[in-house]
């Protein structure tokens, strides 16, 4: 007990008085007059935590990891077929631009946070400190594990999603579903998908400076891929929807038995907020991060903001070859009902007499895919590695080992191995596997408004904010994510087809809600008992 109250003193009391002191901290600080210590490490340590991972990372090299992982070739291509059956292009061009102004607006109160608490824990431990005393355990606890959770789960369904992909271009290659191509079984995919993983877990055991410059081609990439293809698709295609077609047609032809044109325009922003999400990256980077509490901030807004520029050119640039909606849908065209895979496919065929033009292009998104996959374990790994640094994993002494490369190589296989195994589910059922996906979007965005809600509240008189702050408007900025965060956290549970059978049923809010009770099972029945939030390893 003795023990417990000790680290229970330097995990949050220390810290917390540390944490109010005025944040006017330059970019080069010493600690004892060491100059060699940047702003970040020197944070760090006030924190209560020693410098382990290498501190290696640009702030272009952070912004890379999380705009790799929102990746608006991988979210918009793999969910193009939501938004297009449920508003067609109105939901898309609109409900983008709907989705990034709310998302700026958690982003921006997640960077402020970010700045005064740059850890690689980054948001249970923000939780911890803007709790209270009383509340910290808990708090961190329900956030570290929506967090954790949420991200193994997008990691599954990006690299589950890029099989699938891979899937279609071997469709295609071998003459289409109308042309007797090779279409693999479920067993095939999955064992792509494993292989995918596989990859990522070996790249990820390369040091962080490998990891960084790969990262960097990663964003060029999808930097480059956008601009490529939202030119380049309607440029090639030899029919194209006319401008009011585009920002006027609202499809309602969505074979599931909804007709409420705000209901239907609801359910297809789930592919614009699936997309911009996983940029807490940068925070999970920030002990890998030069001067921290400045770059990952800028890393988080960076990123969320030039995904709704480039994601918006691309979304327009594809819906000007859109014409023929249901065609696209169906599962009878030649890439199985693939929207955007067909569209690439015939707008090479139409000119050209041949779709290798397209799916050389589905072959550039493929790879954008396949760096998202990538960064995604990066993060997935950082997050483990912290969350066991606090004691809050089963086998945490295990998980958050570091090699001589400064590598957490055990998170890093972990997480890989974990999102495998949420992927095995779409062996047994479909719909089993998308209520697993679906806490990827709302159990991430839960763990990104508990931190936020605790700054606009317990904390609204006490947070002292680092070199990035919103000022006056951060307390309405806040309340702004946390209701939008609850808004589409019930928008996005309800029944997306008409009428309510087990095959149909959303279970968006089963699969929450069953999360939800193993992390306050574990906590009453266990974790209460032991688990006192962040720890310092300085002690140590």
């Amino acid at each position: 007990m003795e023990e417990v109250n000790q680290r229970l003193l330097v995990g949050y009391v220390t810290n917390r008085k540390i944490s109010q002191q005025p944040s006017d901290r330059t970019t080069m600080v010493g600690i004892s007059g060491d100059q060699s210590v940047d702003s970040g490490q020197a944070r760090l340590k006030e924190l209560g935590y020693k410098q382990e991972l290498k501190r290696d990372l640009s702030v272009f090299s952070n912004f890379a990891i999380s705009f790799s992982i929102i990746s608006v070739l991988t979210g918009i291509t793999t969910t193009y077929n939501t938004g297009l059956r449920f508003g067609g292009t109105v939901t898309l061009v609109y409900g983008w631009f709907v989705a990034g102004a709310f998302t700026m607006c958690v982003g921006l109160s997640m960077a402020e946070i970010c700045s005064s608490y740059p850890t690689s824990g980054g948001l249970y431990y923000w939780s911890a400190m803007l709790a209270g005393p009383r509340w910290a355990p808990l708090a961190s606890w329900l956030t570290g594990w929506f967090n954790i959770v949420g991200q193994w789960a997008v990691t599954a369904s990006v690299d589950f999603s890029l099989a699938q992909l891979i899937q279609v271009i071997v469709l295609l290659s071998t003459g289409g579903k109308n042309g007797g191509g090779y279409e693999g079984s479920d067993y095939v995919v999955i064992a792509i998908h494993g292989g995918i993983l596989f990859i990522h877990a070996l790249l990820n055991s390369l040091p962080i400076s490998v990891l960084s410059f790969i990262g960097q081609i990663a964003a060029l990439w999808n930097l480059l891929g956008v601009l490529v293809l939202m030119i380049l698709i309607p440029l090639v295609s030899t029919e194209r929807a006319t401008t009011k077609f585009v920002f006027t047609h609202f499809n309602t032809d969505n074979e599931v038995g909804i007709t409420s044109y705000v209901y239907i325009f609801v359910l297809g922003l789930l592919m614009s907020q699936y997309t911009i999400t996983g940029y807490d990256a940068s925070a999970h980077m920030t002990e890998e991060t030069i001067d921290a509490d400045k770059n990952g901030p800028r890393g988080i807004i960076s990123a969320i903001g030039i995904s709704i520029l480039f994601g918006w050119g691309y979304i327009l640039g594809i819906c000007y070859t859109v014409t023929d909606i249901p065609y696209l849908l169906s599962e009878t065209n030649n890439s199985g009902g693939y929207a955007i895979a067909e569209i690439f496919y015939l707008a090479f065929k139409s000119r050209f007499g041949s779709g290798t033009g397209g799916i050389v292009c589905l072959g550039v998104v493929a790879v954008a895919v396949f760096f998202c996959g990538m960064s995604s374990v990066t993060s997935n790994s950082r997050m483990a590695y912290a969350f066991s640094r606090d004691g809050a994993m089963p086998l945490s002494p295990l998980w958050h080992k570091v090699n001589s490369k400064e590598v957490p190589i055990n998170a890093v296989w972990l997480s890989a191995s974990i999102s495998f195994c949420m992927a095995l589910t779409s062996l047994g059922s479909i719909v089993a596997f998308q209520a697993m996906v679906s806490i990827a979007t709302i159990g991430l965005y839960i763990a990104y408004a508990i931190p936020i809600l605790l700054r606009v509240t317990l904390s609204r008189n006490t947070f002292v904010a680092g070199p990035f702050s919103l000022g006056r408007y951060g307390f309405v900025v806040g309340w702004v994510a946390v209701i939008w965060v609850a808004t589409i956290s019930v928008l996005f549970s309800l029944p997306v087809a008409y009428p309510i059978t087990a095959e149909t049923l959303n279970y968006t809010p089963v699969a929450v809600a069953g999360v939800l009770a193993i992390i306050i099972s574990y906590w009453l029945l266990s974790a209460r008992h032991w688990f006192t939030g962040p720890v310092s390893n300085i002690l140590a």
